[in-house]
């Protein structure tokens, strides 16, 4: 198993324009089984850490209890002394226990994401045939990571999409955060967590440009493996925030090249146009992950420029390249 744990932030976004949104080609594919460790998980828990149950976690689900061991508990190996009553006091206090409950009794009827996830992954098997196909699991974190990956591994964690009028959300999360904490985001939230596991960032973390178009491409790629979600859900935004970047992209990428924000490495404004806070810097009612929305219009169009397979476009690393050849003039 690999030695990290990525922990997927939601990142999440559609595709202007929407060419492609529709039907999916692969829509008669198998389902995707969804192990449910979620279930199996709190057996445990309500069982008072029954030795029994602790044998047959260990023996069923050996590498999500690593997985959760290391990503929600910051403990090394489930073999970490008092690992299990550590496990069992985290998922037993009271509001994480009502929470957990609730989730399970919300999900505890999954099939159509397991044939939506099941098409999806036929779509990413056609284009990459080298990339494999991880099992899936759901599991519970207590509001933490959204979705956690190991080798040959991709769980959601069910608790953070419990809909945006969940009364615990209300104490915890922001409008534009609830937005995206909702049935409709698990899809988009599994298959970004994987392809970014498969091809991870390496280029410069403090140059915008850099960043953006690698969250253009893994955004394209899911926009393309899941053309039947609209283009502000999978965002997570509202259809005014979405036609906001509509009616202001050249306003918006004026405003990038003109204060000089696309090449000049600064990892602090370079955060402000990737993460999820809205994008008051630019304007009042700019919402969060706009630069990761102007790196999808750059991916497409170059896409559409160029006639790229959705595999070359994973492989091409230059972003520099993928921007000049997309002709992006949004004027």
């Amino acid at each position: 198993m690999r030695a990290e744990i990525l922990c997927i932030l939601v990142w999440l976004l559609g595709c202007s324009g929407c060419k492609g949104q529709g039907s999916n080609a692969f829509s008669s594919a198998e389902p995707v089984r969804i192990h449910r460790f979620d279930k199996a998980l709190l057996r445990l828990i309500e069982s008072d850490n029954d030795v029994t149950i602790q044998g047959e976690l260990l023996c069923d689900y050996p590498e999500m209890m690593d997985v959760v061991g290391k990503g929600v508990l910051n403990m090394p190996t489930p073999e970490t002394p008092g690992f299990f009553e550590r496990l069992t006091r985290y998922y037993s206090e009271p509001t994480l226990k009502g929470l957990y409950r609730d989730a399970l009794a919300l999900y505890d009827s999954i099939s159509d994401i397991e044939q939506q996830l099941g098409s999806a992954f036929a779509y990413l098997g056609a284009h990459f045939r080298e990339m494999p196909i991880p099992r899936v699991y759901m599991h519970v974190s207590g509001l933490n990571q959204n979705v956690l990956v190991a080798e040959h591994l991709l769980s959601v964690s069910i608790d953070k999409y419990m809909g945006k009028d969940y009364p615990l959300y209300q104490r915890f999360f922001y409008d534009f955060q609830r937005e995206k904490m909702q049935r409709a985001h698990i899809l988009p939230d599994y298959l970004s967590g994987w392809l970014m596991s498969e091809y991870p960032f390496t280029e410069r973390e403090d140059v915008l440009l850099d960043r953006m178009i690698y969250e253009g491409k893994i955004k394209y790629i899911v926009s393309q493996a899941l053309p039947a979600i609209p283009p502000h859900v999978l965002m997570g935004y509202t259809e005014e925030a979405y036609a906001w970047c509509g009616k202001n992209e050249p306003e918006v990428w004026k405003t990038i090249v003109g204060r000089k924000h696309l090449y000049t490495p600064d990892l602090i404004t370079t955060r402000k146009y990737i993460e999820e806070t809205p994008a008051a810097f630019l304007a009042e009612e700019a919402p969060g992950y706009i630069g990761v929305w102007i790196g999808w219009q750059i991916v497409r169009r170059y896409m559409e420029e160029t006639g790229a397979t959705p595999a070359m476009l994973m492989q091409e690393t230059e972003a520099q390249k993928i921007l000049t050849l997309s002709k992006y003039k949004p004027f």
